[in-house]
């Protein structure tokens, strides 16, 4: 492949796009879709669209099959999700060119959402037989009484994604769910399906039971609507304003929704930073995936003892990324995904520049090599009359400040409506987890991006403010698709007696109880 868009097509054969959309949840003869490849701006493939009669369709199927699924064993669970591990990195060159062609991103960006997919994988089939297992609870009396709490299967948990990272996001969610033993109806985005179609593909070959996983693909306003509306728990990643509405959909329907939404997020170089090491962790929190992920950071902060020399060396790298279009490693940052979020890319940077912001590189629109490629862009004087200050870009740019302290970074960077991640840059190890709890962030990586949070799957990814509420990896993950039910048995004795001296008496017994309890240290 030559690296510019405008040099080659990007093309799928017809009959391997046949074969996955196949696997959509659609009438015979459905309304298609064409959809552009950001890596030339032009057609990729016609995807057949669902209608909400199919989504209830899909629903009735999923829960007939919800029983058989629930009942087959944890275990038995995870060998089809690790043969699906096995499949996933075999095939992984396949995957890598249809993350490539529908996200418009690098190779290396595209390799995040397979190693990503690939460790949710493996962690949770490892963890979900002892996550899921039954815990025993002391009842309300030692001995003549005990409770079982049990974690169930939800039911039917409907999966809405969006375009930035379809494939991880996908199937990391999915996997997670049917490892808790529900069943799926997944809502990718329908500009990014194919990708998340290869990952069903490969769940059915690896034994997934007919009907588990159902697919929809239509617009967030009518099938992610339609979906929303009909399962027993939903998962969302989007935007605030549409995670908003989910949100009250949910309420309304008393389920419940696990919501990952935007972010504002902040890199702090604190005065004591290794400077090389810092610049290398910032080139990477800003501009992995063209800056279209929540996590990534869009406010560099900077301790002014080193900010002139940490920004000589920052700019210098960034001059030195190579930008390109090509299904093969080689490149630091591809294209942004369309037409509209140039717009908005373009838009944010022009307002601030308008509103008196200096561009200290980039800003500037790079269609020679490919259609909607925006250059790295830095900008400083950024205020909170411009639109860059608050709201999310989600796009290659970063806003620099500086600060006198680390209380000034940590009043910066809670002064944001999100709270998603924070990055913390520091020579002082000590220092820099001291501040940590400080920060209104769900998650912070200390001296790496934002990968060294989100890859540590064994620990839950919280979120707070606008961007959302629920939880990522770790137990929690898994834990969130599951209901709490507890069993309590009484082997002997009553708790109830009638009449006022038995009821004397018998306060007067529980009351002695106890306080031998607490003396004790039962629980």
């Amino acid at each position: 492949m030559h690296a510019t868009a405008t040099e080659t097509d990007f093309v799928l054969p017809s009959s391997r796009v046949a074969a996955l959309t196949a696997l959509v949840v659609c009438a015979a003869q459905p309304e298609r879709r064409t959809v552009l490849s950001p890596l030339s701006g032009r057609p990729l493939a016609q995807i057949p669209q669902s209608s909400r009669a199919d989504v209830a369709g899909a629903v009735g199927t999923a829960r007939s099959a919800a029983r058989q699924w629930r009942e087959l064993s944890p275990r038995r669970r995870a060998a089809i999700v690790l043969a699906f591990h096995d499949r996933l990195l075999a095939g992984r060159e396949e995957i890598l060119d249809l993350i490539q062609l529908e996200t418009g991103k690098t190779r290396a960006d595209a390799f995040e959402e397979v190693a990503e997919v690939a460790n949710v994988a493996r962690y949770y089939a490892r963890t979900a037989s002892a996550l899921l297992e039954p815990r025993r609870r002391r009842g309300v009396l030692p001995v003549v009484g005990h409770a079982t709490q049990s974690r169930l299967p939800r039911g039917v948990v409907g999966v809405v994604t969006p375009w930035n990272y379809p494939f991880a996001l996908s199937l990391g969610e999915a996997i997670t769910a049917l490892l808790a033993g529900n069943v799926v109806l997944l809502r990718p985005d329908p500009r990014t399906a194919l990708c998340v179609l290869w990952g069903v593909q490969q769940l059915i070959t690896a034994g997934l039971p007919a009907g588990v996983l159902q697919v929809v693909v239509g617009d967030g306003d009518s099938i992610g609507a339609a979906v929303v509306r009909c399962v027993d728990f939903i998962s969302f990643t989007g935007s605030t304003r549409t995670g908003r509405a989910v949100a009250a959909v949910a309420a309304e329907r008393m389920v419940g929704c696990s919501l990952e939404l935007g972010g504002k997020n902040a890199l702090y170089v604190r005065a004591d930073a290794a400077l090389p090491l810092a610049v290398d962790i910032a080139r990477r929190s800003v501009f992995t995936a063209a800056g279209q992920l929540c996590t990534h950071t869009e406010r560099l902060i900077l301790h002014k003892d080193i900010a002139e020399e940490f920004l000589r060396l920052f700019l210098a790298a960034v001059a030195e990324l190579r930008l390109g279009v090509a299904l093969d490693y080689g490149y630091d940052m591809g294209s942004l995904f369309g037409p509209e979020q140039l717009e908005r890319v373009i838009g944010h940077v022009e307002d601030a520049r308008r509103r008196g912001a200096r561009v200290l590189t980039g800003g500037r629109h790079r269609p020679e090599i490919g259609p909607w490629v925006y250059e790295p862009t830095v900008l400083e004087n950024v205020s909170a009359a411009m639109d860059l200050r608050d709201a999310e870009t989600f796009g290659p740019v970063v806003s620099v400040y500086r600060v006198a302290d680390d209380d000034a970074a940590v009043r910066l960077i809670n002064d944001s409506d999100y709270g998603l991640h924070a990055t913390i840059v520091s020579g002082d190890r000590t220092a820099a987890r001291a501040l940590a709890p400080l920060l209104r962030t769900g998650t912070v990586s200390i001296n790496e991006s934002f990968a060294a949070s989100w890859g540590a799957v064994g620990a839950t990814m919280g979120v707070r403010g606008d961007s959302g509420t629920g939880y990522r990896h770790g137990p929690e993950g898994l834990l969130a698709y599951t209901a709490v039910q507890s069993v309590a048995e009484q082997r002997a004795g009553r708790l109830g007696v009638r009449g006022a001296e038995g009821q004397r008496r018998f306060a007067d017994w529980f009351s002695r109880a106890l306080v031998a309890a607490r003396r004790g240290g039962l629980h």
